[in-house]
């Protein structure tokens, strides 16, 4: 059977049932991802992220003919827009161009009202969430992680600053080099997380943590100084978020809603997937609507603002675009080779000031302020990473924003 016909017939099965029987180990992989990343609440528990009730952020739309935008392939060859979504397991894209939706296209059943699980964007909407925090004068970016989290003075974050878990150079070690590794630490994250069970036939002798913050607690061992390098880790949006907590009183749904959520006039309420303590996984666990996630984009395009108001300080939004950037490695200088990470988002090229939220399997928010452009991808690639896919995306968004000049 094909991939086009496995998907199918999970489709099939959802229309006779309340869902397809997908394998709880692997329910993020191929093909069953195709359905659970636009179903994740009928998959994990989840808590929401309210919209509020206030009014929704209006986008006007003009509708432009992008998919027949050509650009060069990494692969070599020209290639469309169209062409790109309809080959890399694109389930919702949008561009919004000076603040109207100029192409929409949703793809694999996605609707304008799907939740898409965004994996590592969370991080990003996590991180905007602090900055409000910190402009509130409520998280101190200069105060130690253990000021914060006591706790964690046993454990290799001793000495880090938040600053450090938010641009991600903590010297903790944390194994995330090997998604497909169930016993490497980001493996370790699906059980403690609570996205995954022990996996079948696991050593009965290995100690699985039981939470997230367990998981942190444990990290022991420290191989750099803290500060001294760049290395991704997604247990460093967690920590964060810990300190969040911590600092407001409290649980991050509750604080992603009240600072960012609601203020931007989001049209759905999100959720974030929680783990058996019923934290919500900072790192990768929040869901939202194709459409919300190109609102919170245009927070960073337009200096905080949503329409007349100030939803993230602007000073934040600055410092995230243009201000000390942060440091990179050899891993990704493969994407973006003159880019940086900067308070939990990827700099395209420190010379300019576009940044991007992105996540695996495809998962994109793309802000280019000096195109006044802002674009959403959703996907459910069949590989956590696709370097070429990630590359093709990049030079075609670089093409739409050459048309539309």
């Amino acid at each position: 059977m094909t991939t086009d016909q496995s998907v199918d017939a999970l489709f099939a099965a959802r229309d006779r049932c309340p869902g397809p029987e997908i394998p709880r180990i692997d329910w993020d992989r191929p093909p069953w991802n195709r359905w659970t990343f636009q179903n994740i609440r009928q998959v994990l528990p989840t808590s929401e992220v309210w919209r509020g009730d206030g009014p929704v952020c209006a986008l006007a739309t003009d509708a432009q003919d992008l998919g027949a935008v050509p650009f060069h392939s990494t692969a070599g060859g020209h290639m469309t827009v169209a062409g790109l979504l309809d080959s890399t397991f694109t389930d919702g894209f949008i561009v919004v161009h000076r603040g109207r939706i100029v192409y929409e296209r949703y793809m694999n059943h996605m609707t304008e009202r799907t939740l898409h699980l965004s994996q590592s964007v969370a991080k990003s909407v996590t991180a905007a969430a602090a900055g409000v925090l910190m402009g509130r004068g409520l998280l101190d970016p200069e105060a130690p992680v253990t000021h914060y989290l006591p706790e964690l003075e046993t454990s290799a974050y001793r000495g880090a600053k938040v600053a450090h878990v938010l641009d991600m150079t903590s010297g903790v070690a944390f194994n995330e080099d090997d998604y497909g590794d169930r016993y490497s630490d980001i493996g370790q994250m699906d059980v403690a997380s609570g996205w995954k069970p022990v996996p079948p036939g696991a050593d009965p002798h290995f100690d699985w943590p039981g939470s997230v913050f367990e998981q942190a607690r444990r990290l022991a061992h420290l191989e750099a100084e803290h500060g001294s390098r760049f290395r991704y880790r997604s247990i460093e949006t967690d920590v964060l978020a810990f300190c969040m907590e911590r600092a407001a009183g409290k649980r991050l749904p509750q604080i992603v809603s009240e600072t960012v959520w609601a203020p931007m006039g989001a049209a759905e309420t999100a959720a974030f997937t929680v783990d058996p303590t019923g934290y919500a996984l900072a790192s990768g666990g929040l869901n939202a609507t194709l459409r919300d996630y190109a609102r919170f984009g245009l927070l960073y395009l337009n200096d905080g603002r949503a329409g007349e108001r100030q939803v993230l300080p602007a000073a934040w939004v600055a410092d995230t675009r243009s201000g000390p950037h942060g440091l990179a490695n050899d891993y990704l200088r493969l994407s973006l080779p003159e880019g940086c990470y900067r308070n939990q988002f990827w700099v395209e090229d420190r010379r300019g000031e576009t940044i991007m939220a992105r996540g695996v399997f495809g998962q994109l928010i793309y802000i280019a302020p000096a195109q006044n452009m802002v674009a959403v991808k959703l996907s459910s690639f069949p590989d956590f990473l696709n370097l070429q896919y990630g590359l093709d995306t990049l030079a075609a968004l670089h093409a739409i924003a050459a048309a539309l000049a």
